[in-house]
This record gives structure tokens, sequence and C-alpha cells, in this order.
């Protein structure tokens, strides 16, 4: 009987390193971090930060998808939304003729078309339960890719519903890991679960569960929830034992600092001798999110005078990046190298909260004089994209980096 769930590769990683390895390197990116994540091209200072771009679990997804492509190269391959959030690697999936199967505007995938002799692979973000029951009925080989610390969540949701607890997610409702990550509370028939955007939804969740003065009567909590919630979700029922948990790539602070919150909500309601039995959080931090962004704040103790911030808009940990950078310094968040312009000498990038905004155009963007360029990139970003980027900028300022050869610089 022929095998059709694989989440270990097919041991062809030497097989595709070569492939992988000459579309995604950077000879600039190898150079400058090379020499200590610092480096000087005329009169230009280019500062990496020292966790930036593709994480082990984008790295193993990609992995995966070149495998699979290697693995079954007479099969239709289809890929349920897309493998990780960067516009560069998607448009390499589907150069490879992979199919891409997107979502309707209720996040709902149809699989009419797929068979039992064709290859779907998972993405990194996972797939909800019943996506996944519904493609195993079908047949078809199913390649998941989903990251380990996205599991690691979904252990932790599956366990809170299996014990009677709410599982209270700090994320984007609409985003697939976060419905993946929901949908693991519905394993069990009492299994519920809230979404929360930021701490202000939080402080909504608190304030209920405190009974505080002005606080949501149970309609208004419902008409607002409406959405972020397991069907037929009872504020009054099913706040009362809560675990706290969150999508991977959401600010690991403020997820840190949610759970707080709602543990001293739990306090105030129900007593501090009592908080194990309505009260759990565990550690679901993602390392790879919690070390960008370390590393962003690290460089940030001696802001850089402009940062540039790479990766797709619709990636939740390069949007992050990009809010912490903005405290700081001037900072351009571009999906592309190609946003810059080399000719008109213009940047594209997306404005601060403007997810659904359109991008903007600077022009005389760049610093007069000599200046330090930041440059740190999302975890769904490869190098090659990194490096074009900072080649661009160069270009505009008149300098042609001779890669290889030692940086002279004027005294």
């Amino acid at each position: 009987m022929e095998q059709t769930y694989f989440r270990k590769g097919f041991g062809l990683k030497a097989e595709v390193k070569p492939l992988i390895d000459a579309e995604y390197h950077s000879e600039i990116v190898h150079r400058v971090r090379a020499r200590g994540y610092e480096d000087r091209f005329g009169d230009v200072t280019v500062r990496l930060a020292q966790e930036f771009g593709f994480c082990y679990g984008v790295d193993r997804a990609v992995d995966y998808a070149y495998e699979t492509v290697h693995k079954f190269p007479d099969r239709t391959i289809y890929l349920v939304g897309e493998i990780i959030h960067n516009p560069h690697v998607n448009r390499r999936m589907t150069e490879m003729g992979i199919q891409f199967l997107y979502p309707d505007p209720d996040g709902e995938f149809d699989f009419a078309e797929v068979t039992d002799d064709d290859v779907v692979l998972l993405p990194a973000f996972g797939v909800t339960i019943d996506d996944f029951d519904r493609l195993k009925k079908i047949g078809c080989i199913l390649v998941d890719t989903t990251c380990g610390s996205v599991l690691h969540v979904w252990k932790r949701v599956e366990g809170y519903a299996r014990d009677g607890f709410t599982a209270l997610i700090h994320g984007k409702y609409q985003h697939e890991e976060s419905r993946a990550t929901a949908s693991q509370a519905l394993k069990y028939p009492d299994g519920k679960y809230l979404i929360v955007r930021d701490m202000k939804e939080a402080m909504l969740v608190c304030d209920y569960i405190a009974k505080r003065e002005g606080h949501m009567d149970a309609e208004a909590f419902k008409a607002h929830f409406a959405e972020k919630c397991s069907e037929g979700f009872d504020p009054d029922r099913d706040l009362e034992q809560v675990g706290v948990a969150n999508q991977t790539t959401m600010l690991a602070n403020e997820s840190l600092a949610i759970g707080g919150q709602v543990r001293i909500a739990m306090i105030e309601r129900f007593g501090e001798e009592s908080i194990d039995e309505h009260y759990r959080s565990f550690g679901t931090i993602c390392s790879a999110t919690q070390e960008r962004q370390d590393a962003v704040k690290e460089m940030m103790a001696e802001p850089p005078d402009m940062m540039i911030v790479i990766g797709g808009y619709n990636s939740s940990n390069t949007n992050h990046l990009a809010h912490m950078c903005r405290e700081y310094t001037t900072t351009y968040h571009v999906e592309d190298a190609a946003c810059i312009d080399t000719e008109a000498g213009t940047i594209r990038h997306k404005p601060e909260l403007a997810a659904d905004h359109p991008e903007s155009i600077e022009t005389d963007w760049i610093p007069e004089g000599p200046f330090s360029l930041g440059v740190t990139a999302g975890a769904s970003t490869p190098n090659n994209k990194i490096g074009e980027a900072v080649i661009r900028i160069l270009k505009i300022r008149g300098i042609e980096p001779e890669l290889g050869a030692p940086t002279v610089v004027a005294e």
C-alpha cells in the first residue's frame, strides 16, 4: 500500500541543496555577516541584525517543497495557500509547477479538483483539522511542512481543550496559522477558543473576566468577537478557565504581557489561591521570532540612520520587526528588493499599520553624506533578496561593491 503522508521529507536534501543555495545565496550578505555584521561600502555603513531572514521552520518548508518536486516529477502538486509569506519564494513555487489553492473570503478551501493521484503540500503555518481530514479522505499524498514551533502551540491548545480550558490565542483571526491553531481546540466536543488581536482587545476579555466597572455585557461581547471565537461561545461559561497561547509570529513581549493581564484578571475574580484552577500559560513563543526581535532591540541600542525591513506585507513577523524599528529610526518595510527602483531612485514601501493601504512611494529618501544603513528581514525572506536590496540602495548612491575584494574606505 502506497504511503500517503510524509512529514520528514524524502531524504533528498543533498540533491536539492545545490539548487536552493544557488537561488537563495547572497555574496554581500555572506560578506557583511562574516565581518561582524557590519561593513563599509563607500560612505555607507551597512549593519545587519544578528538574526534575520530564513528561520529553521521556513528552511525546512522550502526544502520539502523542492524535494517534493524532485520526488514526484510526473504528478500534479498542489499547495494549500502559500508555503510561507514571501512573494519571491511563492513565485518560485509556481515556476516549479506547483499549483496554489487559495481560500475564499471566508477562509475556506475548495479541494474539488484534487484527486487521489495528486500530491498536496501543507504550508509551514499548518492547516485546520477540517482541511486535513478532507484531504486525507481524498487519498492524495500529503507532504506536511508545518513548522515544529506551530506544532508545539497546537499541543498546548489541544491540552487546554482536553482539560476544559478555553484557549485564548493572541493572533490575527484571519491568519492561516491562527485558524489552524484554533481548530486544535475542536478535537474535543466541548473545546472552545477565543482569538485576540492585541493588548487592547485582550483587555476587553480581562475586564469581562474580572467583572470590572464598565465591562461589556454578554451580548456586546459576543457581537464583538463573533468571528473570533468557537461556535456557541458563552463568555460567562467559557471565560472561567482560560489557557493562553499565541500565533508564533506575534510580538513576543505583547504575548507575554497579555498572558500576564489575563492572570491578573483571574486573580481579581477568583483569588490567587485558586489561580491554577482557572489560568494556564505555557511557553509558546517561537524561538526564531524571539531571536529576530531581540536582535532588532540590540541593534537599536545605537540606531542606524535608516532601517530597511524586507519581507511580505502579509507576514506578521516582518510587520512586527518594522514596527519595532520605527520606534527608533526612519524605517522602510519593502516586500521585495524590486520595491527599490535604481532608475528612478525611489522606494515603494508599506506605511505603518497599513495592511490594506496602497504602498507609499518616496523620493529623496536616502540621507545625504555618510550614513548607516540597518537591515533586517522577516523569517520568510531569503538571503538573495536581502542582498539585492542592499545592492540596489548602494547603486542609487553610486556605489558598486566589489564583492570578494577588501573594502577600501577613504580616511
